[in-house]
């Protein structure tokens, strides 16, 4: 890659994108001469930009123009040229004033995690949350409503709050239904709900002596598998992006809109880096034609070992690369420590 760019390109390079960045403008030479010190005159460095262009990582918009980076260039910036952004004191405040707060639902986090993203990065945030199903059993109970009705509720390990009103079968008191629960939370409680046994679901019958009942509350676990068998997927600062100079044009930003739009499509996006750490798709490297003129920085979270989702933001190729990658990496750890909390 590194090829055919000595030290004086590669500074070039540097300067084009962080001013590009800054500015929304293309870049000439004389004001990287200007800005700069790079202690060559503004023709040297014209003659560098026409041969970074040559090879791929300037673009010539206009012939009146400055130049822009390409994908190429952008690639190359944020593998081998990014200058090290550390989160700041101010920023870290606002995420750890939020974290600190006692939450009490996972989906909650998920959400306000996607908010805060949004909010620092003026671009649009994308927070993958796990399946219930691969959560765990926690405890289930019942509050009275009235003479008929009573409340379900089903806890899961990671915060997961699930909330039904459950008719009384003939003949059950709430008693019964207070036995029930016992019964239920001593026979699932750690157990993961995508996979709980036969066994445990026929001891629970026999235990409870009434088909009713059990029907009942085998239908509560059934709908909050269902409710939230597939990933749940947030979002933040769409209107944000608009504000970003390369979207005022509406016909750019329509298809981008629509994309956000599909849910089960963005999740795919975001799907195909699980696993992979913090990673960078710029510009035409993203597989989908609608965020070409894009890039997307994801990272993953985990609790103990395991993969739970990832967090995500979409922006202009021009968007601030180190600082977004920083900060994600810091909400990372906070988020992962938060659902930590929860999940004991």
């Amino acid at each position: 890659m590194l090829k055919g760019l000595d030290e004086r390109k590669r500074q070039i390079l540097q300067a084009v994108v962080r001013d590009y960045i800054s500015s929304a403008e293309p870049v000439g030479s004389r004001t990287l001469a200007r800005k700069y010190d790079l202690g060559v005159s503004s023709a040297t460095i014209r003659n560098e930009m026409a041969d970074l262009e040559m090879l791929g990582y300037l673009e010539h918009i206009h012939t009146s123009s400055g130049r822009i980076p390409s994908s190429k260039g952008y690639r190359l910036y944020v593998d081998s040229l990014l200058p090290v952004q550390p989160v700041s004191d101010a920023e870290k405040a606002v995420i750890d004033k939020w974290y600190a707060n006692k939450v009490q639902q996972v989906d909650q986090v998920f959400q306000e995690t996607a908010r805060i993203i949004s909010r620092l990065t003026k671009n649009v945030s994308m927070v993958l949350a796990p399946q219930l199903s691969q959560a765990a059993f926690r405890c289930m109970q019942f509050l009275p409503l009235d003479d008929h009705r009573v409340i379900a509720v089903l806890m899961t390990d990671a915060g997961f709050v699930e909330n039904r009103i459950m008719e009384m079968p003939s003949g059950a008191v709430f008693e019964d239904f207070q036995r029930m629960a016992a019964v239920i939370n001593d026979c699932l409680t750690g157990h993961t709900l995508g996979a709980i046994q036969n066994g445990s679901l026929k001891r629970i019958e026999a235990e409870i002596g009434h088909n009713g009942l059990y029907e009942s509350a085998m239908n509560l676990i059934d709908q909050a598998l269902n409710s939230h068998r597939k990933e749940r997927l947030y979002l933040g600062g769409t209107t944000d992006m608009l504000e970003q100079p390369e979207f005022h044009n509406v016909d750019k930003v329509k298809e981008i809109l629509v994309m956000l739009e599909k849910d089960q499509l963005m999740k795919d996006i975001l799907k195909a880096h699980l696993g992979d750490g913090l990673t960078v798709s710029i510009g035409q490297e993203n597989e989908y034609s609608g965020i070409q003129d894009c890039s997307i920085i994801t990272a993953t979270y985990h609790l103990d070992g395991e993969l739970l989702g990832s967090m995500a933001v979409l922006g202009p190729t021009r968007m601030e690369y180190g600082r977004t990658m920083t900060l994600l990496n810091y909400m990372n750890k906070n988020l992962t420590e938060v659902i930590k909390r929860l999940h004991w």
